[in-house]
């Protein structure tokens, strides 16, 4: 791997921090060290705000047509390095690049979709007052920030920079501590793009430093990060009204991709009682399929945890749930010797004590529970602070549009195992999950104010 980028981006240009100070990144795979990454602080966060506050007359004075362009070509550019962007994230998650390239390729297709809407935002005009035009318009911001999560560095980057930016925005990005690499990356590829100095920023910092001082800064009109949750994924009532196994491979599936580090993860699922073993082993079958490999490789699947702190806090999990009294059906330990790997874990029947039925765990660690009535099984899913995602199986049409409405969570999902797949409908969470949307018409007109005109005749 070509020595990555390590510095600040501010103001188009590649900086070491004010202060000098850097943080190591490990390899989860051989748990050695990469590279030392500068870390920001809120000295940083105020040359980078500065930045961007300087780029935004500039910058929003451009045409859509003209921002748009930019945005389509920032997209051939992630394309064009989409392997170099997959082997960053191998190298500084472990996340396999077979499951990196969905992710690049849901990216590019985001920014294309979002940069396209653009052209149709507008205001209203109203003429319900004799005597006047009234109008309504959309104008950006100015200067907004975006705290990453680190699980999917690249969609989530471009997820949050491009509506900002194509409403005429400019935007200073705080990216992981876990997962600096690709965001610095994509800082590069922005300015080769053609964005100004300073409408895409990227700094790195390990702990909250940066993103408080961020949440904080007076210049910094809307601030947005990435939340997550867990709901709950409903089996209901079995074979006779789902596909028990096509359920049982979907969820399965769903949980070891990018080996359970997603936000929408099913990690807590409830199978009706008149199915619920067989829904056990059939699940468990498919869970524990996964070869475990270098995320190098194109055929690996099943990579290590992010880093240290995960695999530990994830084993702390899954040993707290065994002292708890938990069912454990398989799993339950690291998987090989090297690299933070961890066994795909299915326990049962869990107790209430126990902290995996409350907490997410970020990991390949399933908690199956078994339910008698729909009303119990929705209060359950539903006893949470958070409201990310929620889904179930079921044939019944009625069942789930009733269910679906009972659930609070920002997306349910029918019959298939992700929360995030269609891009043009809005994504976001309810409660503890997050406010606003991002995604879709909805999510780009997040980033414009609005205003109101009122022209006297």
């Amino acid at each position: 791997m070509a020595t990555p980028e390590t510095k600040l981006f501010i103001n188009g240009e590649f900086v070491p921090s004010i202060s000098g100070k850097t943080f190591p990144i490990f390899n989860p795979t051989t748990e050695e060290k990469i590279v030392d990454v500068f870390e920001a602080d809120a000295a940083d966060v105020d040359a980078a705000v500065t930045a961007a506050e300087n780029a935004i007359p500039a910058w929003k004075s451009l045409s859509a047509h003209d921002r748009i362009n930019k945005c389509l070509k920032f997209a051939e550019l992630v394309e064009r390095d989409q392997f170099e962007i997959a082997k960053l994230d191998a190298e500084n998650i472990g996340m396999p690049v077979s499951v990196n390239h969905f992710f690049i390729q849901r990216a590019i297709r985001d920014i294309k979709h979002t940069s396209g809407l653009a052209h149709d935002v507008h205001g209203e005009t109203s003429l319900n007052t004799p005597g006047q035009i009234n109008i309504t318009l959309r104008q950006p911001y100015g200067v907004c920030a975006a705290i990453l999560a680190w699980n999917a560095p690249v969609v989530i980057f471009t997820a949050k920079v491009i509506p900002r930016i194509v409403a005429g925005n400019t935007i200073i990005v705080k990216s992981s501590e876990k997962a600096p690499l690709s965001s610095l990356k994509l800082g590069a590829l922005a300015a080769e793009a053609g964005f100004p100095p300073g409408v895409i920023n990227v700094l790195s910092r390990f702990g909250h430093a940066v993103g408080a001082a961020l949440s904080s800064h007076m210049k910094i009109r809307k601030l947005t990060f990435t939340g997550s949750t867990r709901a709950g994924k409903l089996i209901q009532e079995a074979a006779a009204k789902s596909n028990l196994k096509s359920a049982a491979g979907s969820s399965a599936a769903n949980l070891k991709f990018n080996s359970g580090q997603i936000c929408v993860s099913n990690s807590r699922i409830y199978a009706h009682k008149d199915i619920f073993q067989r829904f056990l082993k059939a699940f468990s079958e498919k869970f524990v399929e996964p070869e475990f490999g270098s995320p190098l490789e194109p055929t690996t699947s099943f990579g290590p945890q992010a880093d240290k702190l995960q695999f530990d806090q994830i084993l702390k999990y899954i040993e707290q749930a065994k002292s708890a009294g938990a069912n454990l059906v398989t799993g339950g330990s690291r998987a090989i010797g090297k690299g933070y790997y961890i066994q795909p874990t299915v326990f049962a029947k869990v107790p209430a004590t126990a902290d995996i039925l409350h907490e997410e765990i970020f990991g390949p660690v399933a908690v199956i529970q078994e339910f008698e009535t729909e009303e119990e099984v929705i209060a359950e899913c539903n006893k949470t602070e958070y409201g990310l995602h929620a889904g179930l199986y079921t044939r019944d049409i009625s069942r789930a549009c009733r269910v679906a409405t009972a659930l609070e969570t920002g997306v349910v999902t029918v019959n298939s195992g992700g929360g995030a797949g269609a891009y043009d409908m809005p994504f976001g969470g309810w409660k503890q999950s997050g406010n606003g949307r991002e995604l879709g018409k909805l999510g780009l007109e997040e980033f414009y104010e609005i205003k109101t005109v009122i022209i006297t005749l």
